[in-house]
């Protein structure tokens, strides 16, 4: 697959919670810098990621755009987060089924095929203020 395609495969497994089609396309040394906190390494932490983000999230990404730079190794994507906020995460505030559409961006690094660097930006202060009620 080229880069386009695999971003492109990586999303829509987001988009039917295929996790194990996701972690696929993840290399073993994955790095995951989350929105605003620390940066992780390995696939066995982003399994345990997406299983806190299922537990509080239904989320469905519309509005894909993946933009790939020549030397196949950089994909931006930017999109439409659709949620539901299910269960509270954190500090965060409370859940109780809050909905929310929040725009959002996402940074992959990609090397022999796999992605190597998982890098997701939004307005978090925005997100509260949607789920804030």
């Amino acid at each position: 697959m080229n880069p386009h395609d695999i971003a492109s495969t990586y999303y829509d497994a987001f988009n039917r919670k295929d996790w194990a089609m996701m972690l696929s396309l993840l290399s073993d040394d994955v790095r995951h810098d989350s929105n605003q906190g620390a940066t992780h390494v390995g696939k066995d932490h982003f399994t345990q990621f997406l299983q806190h983000m299922d537990d509080c999230y239904d989320e469905t990404l519309t509005e894909l755009v993946i933009l790939t730079e020549p030397t196949g190794t950089r994909v931006a994507c930017e999109f439409v987060v659709n949620g539901t906020y299910k269960k509270t995460d954190g500090d965060l505030p409370p859940a109780h089924g809050q909905p929310y559409v929040l725009p959002a961006g996402s940074f992959l690094s990609i090397a022999n095929g796999q992605i190597t660097r998982v890098t997701t930006y939004y307005n978090l202060p925005l997100w509260e203020s949607l789920v804030n009620l």
